[in-house]
């Protein structure tokens, strides 16, 4: 499975992460495919654009995965 490193920072943002993975080619792409429940946080759907992914959470869309690291 893929990771992400937060680097020096505690979190990303849910829409940050999937424009930094290129999952998406825009933020506002990553908004709209978070707000019609594509994108799942430890394996629940998530909503919030915004939400705060921390270490040792994984994100999933469109079939990929990525495990966020410190």
């Amino acid at each position: 499975m893929a990771t992400f490193s937060l680097g020096k920072h505690a979190h990303v943002d849910l829409c940050d992460l999937l424009k930094l993975e290129g999952w998406v080619e825009s933020g506002a792409q990553a908004k709209i495919v978070i707000d019609e429940g594509q994108v799942s946080v430890d394996g629940a759907v998530e909503t919030r654009k915004r939400c705060k992914i921390f270490p040792g959470q994984t994100v999933s869309f469109a079939g990929q995965s990525i495990t966020v690291v410190a």
